[in-house]
């Protein structure tokens, strides 16, 4: 009885996720993506992306400050991040990564820092909201996957 309150509230916090249009159906995939040596695949593969992710951020802020001479290698970056945000449907953090590409190309430095400013905050906002969501799944998980008692092994 304990679980279901939770179950309600992890299902209630996965569907906002998809009614704000943080996430798409990409994510949902990823979660479908479940190992019995791995129960918590999709929160090991976030953790990944924020890993990676807040590097490229970093990297893509430090090229912008030399822009447009780095220019070939903000695009890349930020072709990099559109694709591995599609990847795990973090579809704000895709659109503004695109945004962001796209000032970048057009020459317009100001809109491309305005944008990548927004990405910033995308990419805060997901991992504010995943980490609770992800705390409460690893709360809720199902006693079978815990360790057996010897006599039942």
């Amino acid at each position: 009885m304990e679980t279901d309150p939770s179950r309600q509230q992890i299902a209630a916090m996965r569907q906002s996720f998809f009614n704000e249009g943080i996430l798409d159906e990409q994510f949902s995939q990823l979660e479908d993506l479940v190992d019995e040596d791995c129960p918590n695949f999709a929160e090991e593969v976030i953790t990944l992306f924020y890993r990676d992710t807040t590097k490229l951020l970093d990297k893509i802020e430090k090229l912008l400050e030399q822009y447009p001479d780095e220019f070939p290698w903000i695009d890349k970056c930020l072709h990099q991040l559109k694709g591995t945000s599609a990847s795990i449907g973090a579809i704000k953090i895709q659109a503004e990564a695109i945004k962001t590409r796209e000032f970048c190309k057009q020459g317009n430095l100001e809109e491309a820092m305005a944008s990548f400013k927004q990405l910033r905050v995308e990419h805060d906002t997901l991992k504010t909201k995943l980490e609770p969501y992800f705390q409460l799944m690893r709360q809720a998980r199902p006693v079978e996957t815990a360790v057996r008692p010897k006599e039942d092994l």
